[in-house]
């Protein structure tokens, strides 16, 4: 297996001990992984709290501080993966990086640009059935112009967990869908 080079964004509940607990799952497997503080050292207990933070720094802020974190690294040819407000950053990262090597999105998508277009890009989405943040229609559509875009896209739903279901420290948490989450995210790893 090939030691891949993993950006990890976090949710907006911030750089939270969750975060940095995948981190060391990933690691453990072989992987080197960074976790940019987009936040820069806020973290959250409400997701409400933290999207009010999010709007209140700005998206385009938030993005430039995540291209300035993972440009260093983008020759190496990055995974980018990112937890809900995190996989939608990873997603607008992965897209516009040429040499992105795959995608690990873990409870979001985001919008994608008109022009996107990839060369068989990897990426792998695990989402919460139903997800409040992740409708069904939005799903089908988002799957749809992501293989307009030429990626290469597998979906796991997981019925009954709440939207991020991999976080032990939140109420959503589902034990046996986060292994499983995560026992498929590193089987996908182990293709790139």
């Amino acid at each position: 297996m090939e030691r891949m080079n993993i950006m990890l964004f976090h949710s907006t509940y911030g750089l939270r001990p969750a975060v940095h607990a995948s981190a060391e799952r990933l690691r453990a497997a072989g992987h080197e992984v960074r976790v940019p503080d987009l936040f820069e050292g806020h973290t959250f207990e409400t997701v409400e709290e933290g999207m009010a933070f999010k709007e209140q720094v700005g998206k385009d802020e938030l993005l430039k501080r995540a291209v300035l974190a993972a440009a260093p690294y983008s020759d190496q040819g990055l995974v980018y993966a990112g937890f809900s407000f995190g996989a939608s950053v990873a997603q607008t990262l992965a897209l516009g990086d040429a040499k992105a090597r795959g995608l690990l999105l873990l409870h979001g998508t985001s919008d994608i640009a008109e022009n996107a277009s990839v060369d068989e890009l990897p990426v792998q989405l695990h989402v919460a059935d139903p997800d409040a943040f992740e409708s069904p229609d939005w799903l089908n559509s988002w799957y749809l112009q992501m293989q307009r875009t030429g990626a290469d896209v597998e979906i796991y739903r997981y019925p009954g967990a709440g939207h991020l279901y991999t976080d032990p420290e939140l109420p959503d948490f589902d034990q046996d869908a986060a292994e499983l989450t995560w026992k498929v995210a590193l089987g996908f790893l182990a293709t790139l």
